[in-house]
C-alpha cells in the first residue's frame, strides 16, 4: 500500500472522530434519559463506532512513516482507547453485566461481527523491542545458571564427525535397499502361489477380450469417479462453502504486504532519527540566526509598556512573576489602559477588605443564620431542578480528543503536501515550534534585566514606595515556603541499599518471576455469540462465548497495561479474576497478556510460594520485593493460580502443610498500595470459586469473568484451526459432526486429541488414507467431560457475586419472586408462633 492509502485511512478516521465529538459534546447539555433501553442502544452505537475508528487509527499510526504526523495519530489514538474503556465501564453499570450484545446495531451499520474484535496496538511491543529482548537475554541467563530449562532456548546440536555420518548414511540406505528386495520378493512368492494353486485347481484362462473388457469398465468407472469428486469440490469452492486447495498457503500479494510492512518499520525508524536531529539543527540555527533580534523586540516592547503605563496611571507597573508568566503575561492582548483599570480594580480590592474585617466580626450571627436559610432554600432547588434519568459521566478523554482534533483541523487538514513524496519531516513545522521554544528561553533571560532595569527607575522616581513594594513581595516568599511544607508520606523501603537488578535475580532463582509461554490471544480461538440478544429478549441469561472472553480480556488487561497514559485516566482494574473449568484456557489468557503487553509475569500461588519467605517479616519482604520490581520494570502481571484456596471456607487436612491462606490479609493491602500510575495487574484464575467464601472473594477480585467451555460455533472454529495447522485443507473430514460429539469438551481435549492423531507418521499417510473423523474419538473417549450441572453451578456461584446479585434483581420478575418469598417466610414465622 502506499503512503496517500493509509493517509486517507487517516483523514476517514478524523472525520467520523469530528461526527462524534459533536454528538458527545454538544453546545446545549442534554436532558437525562428515562428510557434505559434508549440509552444501552445510544451508548452501544458509540462503543461500535469507536471501535471502527480505532481500527482505522491502529493501521495508520502502524504504517504511517511522517514523523510528525504519527505523533498527532498516536494522541488520537491513545484517546479513542480510553474513551471506548470508558464506554464500556458505562455499558456495564447500565446494563449490569460483563458482556454485551450488539446484533442489531451491527444490521443497522451494516457490519459483520469481526468489527466487533478489538484490535492490539502493535505499537505496545514494537517500541520497547530492545527493552524486551535484553529482558528475556538476562531472564534465560538466570534460569540456566539456575540449573533451571528454557523451553524456549533450542539446543545446538552435536557435532559429528565425517566418518560417522558416512556410516549413518550407509546403514540407512541399506536398510532401504534391504526393505525394497524384501518387498519384491515378497510380490514374486505371491505371484508363484498363484500360478501353482491356479495348475492344481484347473482354472482356464480367461478370455484377453473380456479381460481387456474388465479392465476398461473398472478404470473408467474409477476415472469417472475421479472427475465427480473434482467437479464436486470445485462447485463448493465456487459458492464458497469450502475453503480452496490453496486456502492456507500464501499468496504473493500477501508475500509483498509483509515486505512493504518491513521496509516501512525500518523507514519509520530512520526518519525518526533524521526529525530528532531535525529538531536540534533547526533550534541551534534559529537561536543563532534570530536570538539577538528576538531579545531585542522583546526588551522595545516591555520598555515601552513601562512608558505607557507611566503616562497612564503615572507610576511604574509591577512586574509580573514567573509563576504569573513574565513578560508573557504583559502582552496577553491588553492596552495600558486596561493594565491601569486592573491595577487600579486590585488597589480598590485591598481597601475594601481592610474595611470589612471589623464589619465581619459584628455580624458573624447574623451571617450564619442568613446562610443556614440560604442552604435549605439551595438544597430544595436542587431537588426541584434534578430530573430522574440516566446522565454519562464526565469523560476524561473527551477535552484530549478535541484538543487533539483541533491540532488536526489547524494543521494537517488542508496542508498541501505535494511536495513531500517520501513523507519525511516537515521543517516547516519544527522552525513554528523551535522558534516559540527559543523565544521563551529568551523571554526568561530579558525577564530577569527588565525586572533590574524596573527596579532602578522606581529607585530613581520614587523610593518609598518601592520599601513597601519589597516588603510586599517579601510576604509573598513566605506564602511559598508554606505550600512547600507539604509532603506526601513516603512508603518503607526494606531493601534501599539493593539494586534492582539484584532483587530481579533473586526473585528469578526464587521462582516468583516466571518466563510467559509462547502464546498470543490470537492462539485462543473463539466464535462470536450469536444468540446472545435473542435470549436476553427472551429473559434468559446466555453463558458467554469465548471470543467475547477475549475481547473482555484485551479491555481490562491489554490496553489499560500496554499504554500508559490510558491507565492513568481510564477506569481502573486492578484486580480480575478468571474462573471456570478445568481445560478452557485461563492460564493461556494469562500468558497471551503478558506476551501482547510486554509484562513481566509472577507468580504468587498458594502453591507456589509455600515454604519461601517464611514468617510475617519475610512475607513482608516477598510482597516489598515484588512490588518495588513491579513498579520499576512495568507493566507488570501478578498471578495468582488456584485463587479460592486463599479465602478457603474450611482448609482441608491434606493442605494445611501448604498454609494456602498466608496472602488472605496481605493482598487487600497489596492492592491498596498500588496506584493510578502503577501499570501493575493481579490476575486470579480458578476452577473451584465454589470452595471459596464469596464476600472476601469478591472484595478483593471486583472484576469477574467467567471462562465457558465451548459452544457448537466455538468447537467448529477450533477444530478446524487445530487441524489446519497441521494439515492443508482435509477436504473428507466432517468438521460439523467433531463439533457435534465434542459437546462438553475443552480446548485442551481437542488439542491433546489432534496432537496423539496427527503425528508424523500419520501426516505422511494422508495422501492414501483421507482422515476421517472417527480418528479422534480414541483420545477423546480417554478424556473426562465438562458436564452441563458442572456450568450450572458455575452460573449459580456467580449470581452470588454482587454484579451477579444486581443482575439478579434486576430481571424481569425478580420483584414478584422476592415478593412471594417473603410471603412464604412471614406464613412460616406466623405458625411456628402458633
Amino acid at each position: 500500500m502506499s503512503h496517500t492509502f493509509y493517509n486517507k485511512i487517516w483523514v476517514e478516521a478524523q472525520q467520523d472522530l469530528m461526527q462524534l465529538l459533536q454528538q458527545e459534546m454538544p453546545d446545549v447539555p442534554p436532558k437525562p434519559e428515562k428510557d434505559r433501553m434508549a440509552v444501552a442502544q445510544q451508548l452501544g452505537t458509540l462503543y461500535v463506532r469507536y471501535l471502527q475508528i480505532f481500527h482505522n487509527l491502529e493501521l495508520a499510526y502502524d504504517q504511517i512513516t511522517h514523523p510528525q504526523k504519527r505523533r498527532v495519530v498516536r494522541l488520537v489514538l491513545d484517546g479513542v482507547m480510553g474513551r471506548i474503556l470508558e464506554l464500556k465501564d458505562e455499558l456495564v453499570e447500565l446494563e449490569i453485566s460483563e458482556f454485551h450484545y450488539f446484533d442489531d446495531i451491527l444490521q443497522d451499520l451494516k457490519l459483520g461481527p469481526e468489527s466487533l474484535e478489538i484490535p492490539i496496538p502493535k505499537y505496545f511491543i514494537k517500541e520497547k523491542m530492545k527493552v524486551l529482548k535484553d529482558r528475556q537475554r538476562i531472564l534465560s541467563q538466570i534460569l540456566e545458571r539456575n540449573g533451571a530449562k528454557d523451553t524456549e532456548v533450542v539446543k545446538p546440536l552435536k557435532p559429528m564427525s565425517i566418518d560417522e555420518a558416512v556410516r549413518v548414511i550407509q546403514v540407512s540406505e541399506r536398510a532401504r535397499q534391504g526393505r525394497l528386495r524384501a518387498k519384491f520378493m515378497r510380490e514374486i512368492h505371491l505371484e508363484e502361489k498363484r500360478e501353482r494353486m491356479a495348475k492344481l485347481q484347473g482354472e482356464k484362462v480367461l478370455d484377453p477380450h473380456l479381460a481387456a473388457q474388465r479392465i476398461q469398465t473398472v478404470w473408467r468407472g474409477y476415472s469417472q469417479r475421479k472427475k465427480t469428486k473434482q467437479q464436486r469440490e470445485e462447485e463448493m469452492i465456487f459458492l464458497g462453502m469450502e475453503p480452496a486447495t490453496n486456502f492456507n498457503k500464501m499468496s504473493m500479494a500477501e508475500t509483498i504486504a509483509i515486505k512493504t510492512e518491513a521496509l516501512r518499520t525500518e523507514l519509520q525508524e530512520q526518519y525518526e532519527a533524521d526529525f530528532q536531529n531535525a529538531l536540534v539543527q533547526i533550534k541551534d540555527s534559529i537561536r543563532e540566526t534570530e536570538g539577538l533580534d528576538i531579545k531585542e523586540t522583546l526588551q522595545d516592547q516591555i520598555r515601552q509598556w513601562f512608558i505607557e503605563c507611566r503616562h497612564a496611571t503615572g507610576k511604574f507597573p509591577d512586574f509580573p512573576d514567573e509563576e504569573d508568566g513574565g513578560s508573557k503575561a504583559i502582552f496577553a492582548q491588553k492596552t495600558p489602559e486596561q493594565v491601569a483599570a486592573e491595577l487600579a480594580a486590585k488597589e480598590e480590592a485591598k481597601d475594601k477588605k481592610k474595611k470589612e474585617k471589623g464589619k465581619k466580626e459584628k455580624g458573624k450571627k447574623k451571617g450564619k443564620k442568613e446562610k443556614d436559610k440560604g442552604k435549605g432554600k439551595k438544597g430544595k432547588g436542587k431537588e426541584e431542578e434534578e430530573e430522574p434519568g440516566w446522565k454519562m459521566n464526565p469523560s476524561q478523554f473527551l477535552p484530549d480528543l478535541s484538543s487533539a482534533n483541533q491540532t488536526y483541523e489547524g494543521v494537517w487538514r488542508n496542508r498541501n503536501e505535494s511536495w513531500n513524496l517520501h513523507q519525511t519531516h516537515d521543517s516547516e513545522l519544527i522552525k513554528e515550534n523551535k522558534r516559540k521554544e527559543v523565544e521563551e528561553e529568551i523571554r526568561i533571560q530579558v525577564d530577569e534585566l527588565m525586572r533590574q532595569e524596573l527596579q532602578n527607575l522606581k529607585l530613581a522616581v520614587d523610593r518609598d514606595k518601592n520599601k513597601k513594594k519589597g516588603k510586599k513581595g517579601g510576604k509573598k516568599k513566605k506564602k511559598g515556603k508554606k505550600s512547600g511544607k507539604r509532603k506526601k508520606k513516603k512508603e518503607k523501603d526494606l531493601t534501599p541499599d539493593r539494586t534492582i537488578d539484584s532483587l530481579y535475580e533473586e526473585l528469578v532463582t526464587e521462582g516468583l518471576l516466571i518466563k510467559p509461554k509462547p502464546v498470543k490471544l490470537s492462539d485462543f480461538i473463539g466464535e462470536y455469540s450469536y444468540l446472545g440478544t435473542t435470549l436476553r429478549q427472551a429473559d434468559i441469561e446466555p453463558m458467554p462465548s469465548l471470543s467475547d472472553v477475549k475481547q473482555l480480556l484485551v479491555l481490562y488487561g491489554v490496553l489499560p497495561l500496554g499504554c500508559e497514559s490510558v491507565h492513568e485516566k481510564a477506569p481502573q482494574v486492578k484486580a480480575l479474576l478468571l474462573a471456570g473449568p478445568a481445560g478452557v484456557g485461563k492460564k493461556m489468557l494469562v500468558n497471551a497478556i503478558c506476551n501482547e503487553t510486554g509484562a513481566n509475569l509472577f507468580n504468587l500461588s498458594p502453591a507456589h510460594i509455600s515454604g519461601k519467605y517464611p514468617g510475617k517479616s519475610g512475607l513482608q519482604m516477598m510482597l516489598h520485593m515484588v512490588l518495588k520490581v513491579a513498579r520499576q520494570l512495568q507493566p507488570s502481571i501478578i498471578w495468582i493460580d488456584e485463587a479460592e484456596k486463599m479465602f478457603y471456607k474450611k482448609v482441608p487436612k491434606t493442605e494445611k502443610q501448604l498454609d494456602p491462606k498466608r496472602l488472605k490479609k496481605d493482598l487487600p493491602k497489596l492492592l491498596k498500595s498500588i496506584k493510578s500510575e502503577d501499570r501493575i495487574l493481579v490476575v486470579g484464575t480458578t476452577q473451584r470459586p465454589f470452595d471459596a467464601e464469596v464476600k472476601p472473594l469478591t472484595k478483593v477480585y471486583k472484576k469477574i469473568v467467567l471462562v465457558p467451555r465451548p459452544d457448537y460455533a466455538a468447537r467448529l472454529v477450533l477444530w478446524k484451526g487445530l487441524i489446519s495447522r497441521r494439515v492443508d485443507n482435509p477436504t473428507s473430514l466432517n468438521y460439523s459432526a467433531l463439533a457435534k460429539i465434542t459437546d462438553g469438551f475443552t480446548p485442551v481435549h481437542m488439542v491433546q486429541a489432534v496432537d496423539m492423531v496427527l503425528n508424523e507418521r500419520r501426516i505422511s499417510q494422508l495422501s492414501q488414507k483421507p482422515l476421517t473423523a472417527a480418528e479422534f474419538l480414541g483420545s477423546l473417549s480417554r478424556q473426562e467431560l465438562v458436564y452441563k450441572e458442572e456450568e450450572e453451578a458455575f452460573k449459580t456461584w456467580y449470581s452470588k457475586t454482587p454484579l451477579g446479585k444486581k443482575r439478579s434483581k434486576a430481571m424481569p420478575g425478580a420483584e414478584e419472586e422476592t415478593g412471594k418469598d417473603k410471603g412464604k417466610k412471614k406464613g412460616a414465622k406466623k405458625g411456628k408462633k402458633k
